[in-house]
């Protein structure tokens, strides 16, 4: 039963991601989980390094990877803003209404 259920998500990744690259005209990867993520891990954030511009470095949290057998931590990190004015908004799993997880990538929000 549960081989099956993994099958179908499976499946539906792959429609998903197909449909998706082809209405964008670019590749796109569209993780799903058949699970909700662990609760996030507490990270100490270290100070953050010199800005390699005039813009101030943003911490990106970090968060649960399903990598198709098991979640997997991915750390926190600093990140260069594309602008002075740009807020990092982080990613975050969406359980669908089908069953399963679905990453959504954070972005920079000017």
């Amino acid at each position: 039963m549960r081989h099956l259920y993994l099958c179908r998500v499976s499946l539906a990744a792959i429609t998903v991601v197909t449909l998706a690259a082809s209405a964008a005209g670019q590749t796109s990867t569209i993780i799903i989980a058949p699970s909700a993520p662990p609760p996030p891990r507490a990270e100490t954030v270290p100070r953050p390094p010199p800005p390699e511009s005039t813009h101030a470095m943003t911490w990106q949290a970090g968060h649960w990877r399903w990598n198709g057998n098991a979640w997997a931590w991915d750390e926190g990190h600093y990140a260069q803003p594309p602008q002075a004015t740009a807020v990092w908004e982080p990613g975050h799993w969406s359980q669908q209404p089908t069953g399963g997880y679905v990453w959504v990538d954070g972005h920079w929000r000017s």
